[in-house]
């Protein structure tokens, strides 16, 4: 039976950034991958300058409308388009339990999806399997690794699958525009806090890559979840939040609620990237603050 470590190696063999280059080509001519268009902006509070991306004309307002058309978080019905996947949005084969996929319509270029194989739910608790299927495309290609858990947290599909987005989130090249929030580096490896967030969350500064791997960070993401109060480490799965990680730090926000003012909000949103459909929701946003958006749609800070 194959093993991770075999799986890791042919991924490795070209290259997975070379890979995604040259899959993305092929798909984006055959149509399978549809981009969302959008016009980059920016809003400041606090300090913190997000990244936010509006829907731009037709092609834009399409490619989000048919994603939103293929959602199944929260459907009934048993479509799957992971079951099977698209075998032009197909990258690689990760590990025994997960694949490397293209995100259909992505907003970022190159966004990946790590999904499960066999199907298990977007709100099941994440596995030591799904860290080391995520690391071995994290440690080829840096960027924004990330997870929705269920519709309320804004996922968009039921088959359980984490993300990875390539830095820079913001074109103007930085790679997370929520950094100047999270303070400085302190107590790498424990749970500590921001007094710049004003939503409740749990944050982690983590050691160098060499001294993280899929079993440690699976214990610090269990704390996590237990710090912000969604899973008492029981059997059942834990309510809804978004976990987001770096090579330099995790961080992780419960859910209460999947939009404010009609604006959706996913782990990218935590990160310090937003979209927004139209001139008036960028305007509400500019008046509101995008910090305040998340305070929203989390919990407010302790």
């Amino acid at each position: 039976m194959p093993t991770t470590s075999d799986f890791t190696s042919k991924a490795s063999d070209e290259g997975l950034r070379r890979a995604v280059e040259r899959v993305a080509l092929r798909a984006l001519a055959d149509g399978a991958l549809q981009p969302i268009a959008t016009s980059v902006h920016h809003v400041t509070q606090r300090g913190v300058r997000f990244v936010v991306r509006r829907l731009a004309g037709a092609t834009g307002h399409a490619a989000a409308d048919a994603r939103s058309q293929r959602a199944t978080a929260g459907a009934t019905h048993a479509e799957n388009p992971f079951l099977p996947y698209d075998p032009a949005l197909f990258v690689t084969d990760l590990s025994p339990t997960h694949v490397c996929l293209l995100n259909k319509y992505p907003v970022v270029d190159h966004h990946l999806l790590v999904v499960t194989r066999a199907f298990a739910p977007q709100e099941e608790r994440l596995h030591e399997a799904d860290f080391a299927a995520l690391l071995s495309c994290a440690r080829q290609l840096d960027g924004l690794a990330f997870y929705n858990a269920g519709k309320t947290a804004g996922a968009s599909q039921r088959h359980k699958h984490l993300q990875l987005a390539p830095f820079p989130l913001d074109p103007t090249g930085v790679d997370a525009p929520i950094l100047p929030a999270l303070g400085a580096p302190a107590a790498l490896g424990e749970i500590v806090h921001s007094p710049h967030l004003s939503f409740r969350h749990a944050l982690v500064w983590l050691p160098p890559a060499h001294a993280v791997d899929a079993a440690s960070i699976t214990l610090l993401y269990e704390a996590m979840l237990k710090a912000v109060g969604v899973w008492d480490g029981d059997a059942s799965a834990p309510r809804p939040y978004n976990w987001l990680a770096t090579q330099q730090w995790m961080l992780m926000a419960p859910r209460r609620a999947e939009m404010v003012a009609d604006m959706a909000v996913n782990g990218l949103g935590f990160a310090g990237s937003l979209l927004v459909r139209n001139p008036e929701q960028l305007a509400w946003l500019h008046a509101y603050g995008p910090l305040d958006a998340l305070r929203a749609v989390s919990e407010p800070a302790p």
